[in-house]
């Protein structure tokens, strides 16, 4: 079983992630998706967050933009950080399912841990 959320604005995966209207819990289990649960965004503010959606159990939270900070506090939290990725969010769980949804957003010139990042030689 593992959970996954997505910043959302209705069922569309929200551009960002902080500003998004709510999150929605996709409760996954052998590749699939077994429960469905939308909350609104308790609101927004500095490190919230993110430990609200690891304290509800997430694993994984796709969103389409996310701030150095939230990403920090989500890799402390030991929660899979996807970003880039847009359109419906169920359709984005699917494909995170399937092995192929990749994040192509980039968040390490947000802060100045690039050095974490893994692309130093």
């Amino acid at each position: 079983m593992m959970k996954i959320a997505v910043a959302a604005i209705g069922t569309q995966v929200a551009g960002h992630f902080g500003h998004c209207e709510n999150f929605i819990f996709f409760d996954t289990a052998d590749g699939k998706i077994v429960a469905v649960n939308s909350v609104p965004n308790p609101g927004h503010r500095p490190g919230f967050l993110p430990n609200f959606l690891a304290d509800n159990g997430a694993q994984v939270i796709i969103s389409g933009g996310m701030g150095g900070g939230a990403v920090d506090i989500f890799n402390e939290r030991g929660v899979e950080v996807i970003v880039g990725v847009q359109g419906e969010a169920q359709v984005a769980v699917e494909t995170y399912l399937r092995g192929e949804l990749i994040s192509t957003g980039s968040i390490c010139h947000q802060h100045e841990h690039a050095h974490e990042c893994g692309e130093h030689n």
